[in-house]
């Protein structure tokens, strides 16, 4: 039988076939192998004797939180109280693209700005969804209910911004605690211990312990450049492998503050020069 697995505590698996659930140890040759199942792996189980006989692939795997192949990820950025961070939102964009989950963009507190800072926020608001990112803001509910259908989906973002107040609003019988970061690959407290996929909106959402950093994890220079999807479209630089740092003859350079954002070009030369 085939199945996905929605939970694992300690060594026990949590496989969902179908409608029901099975709970389930892995074989000794994952050990031996040295594979460890995850959250999100689809898996063929004998559920007489409750074994995982077999993983198939993935099409993509965190490290924290240990899940499998997720679709998406619901990036929830406060505009204030916590105050907007560019460079947050375009380090988390980078990682994503990187690992083949689809970035979806969440502002929140757009309500405790003042008009004349409503404008300068809007820009950044207007420009993602502009080089193609999917853009909400927290009180479009009906337009976020459709997002999470047959995906699997993280969370993460600044802590504080709202996504607990955010998931109690989707679904109100999770009834999350909004003073801590319930569903979140962000840092924070966090009540959960293990790594779980919950039914919400006709898809799952990951309740996992969160990240306890977030890095540029087996990521070259080359890969943070080709994750900046918009750099390939206004790219038409003499060498094939520019990075549009340092080269004098560079043409993606004279698309800054043009076509290409000031600050996402600016946070990509602190992420390649990180080092």
């Amino acid at each position: 039988m085939e199945g996905i697995i929605i939970k694992n505590i300690s060594n026990d698996y949590t496989v969902k076939v179908d409608n029901k659930e099975y709970i389930c140890k892995p074989r000794g040759k994952f050990r031996l192998n040295n594979i460890s199942p995850l959250v999100g792996d689809i898996v063929r189980i004998d559920p007489n004797n409750n074994y995982i006989l077999e993983i198939n692939s993935r099409k993509n795997s965190l490290v924290r939180p240990p899940i499998a192949n997720v679709d998406q990820a619901v990036i929830i950025m406060s505009i204030a109280e916590p105050d907007f961070s560019d460079n947050l939102l375009d380090k988390l964009i980078t990682v994503l693209e990187f690992n083949k989950i689809k970035p979806i963009i969440c502002f929140t507190k757009f309500d405790l700005l003042k008009n004349e800072e409503l404008e300068e926020k809007n820009q950044f608001v207007n420009y993602y969804k502009k080089i193609g990112y999917e853009v909400y803001k927290n009180t479009e509910l009906n337009a976020l209910y459709s997002v999470f259908k047959d995906k699997i989906t993280v969370f993460t973002g600044q802590s504080g911004a709202g996504k607990s107040t955010l998931l109690n609003k989707l679904m109100p019988e999770l009834n999350l605690k909004t003073d801590e970061i319930s569903l979140s690959l962000g840092r924070g407290k966090h009540t959960t211990r293990h790594v779980e996929l919950l039914n919400v909106c006709d898809g799952l959402i990951a309740d996992t312990p969160g990240f306890s950093s977030l890095d540029f994890l087996n990521m070259t220079n080359q890969d943070i450049r080709d994750s900046f999807k918009e750099f390939s479209k206004y790219s038409k630089c003499p060498y094939q492998d520019c990075m549009h740092d340092k080269e004098s003859e560079c043409n993606l350079k004279e698309q800054v503050g043009n076509n290409i954002l000031q600050s996402r070009y600016n946070n990509y030369l602190k992420f390649i020069n990180r080092r």
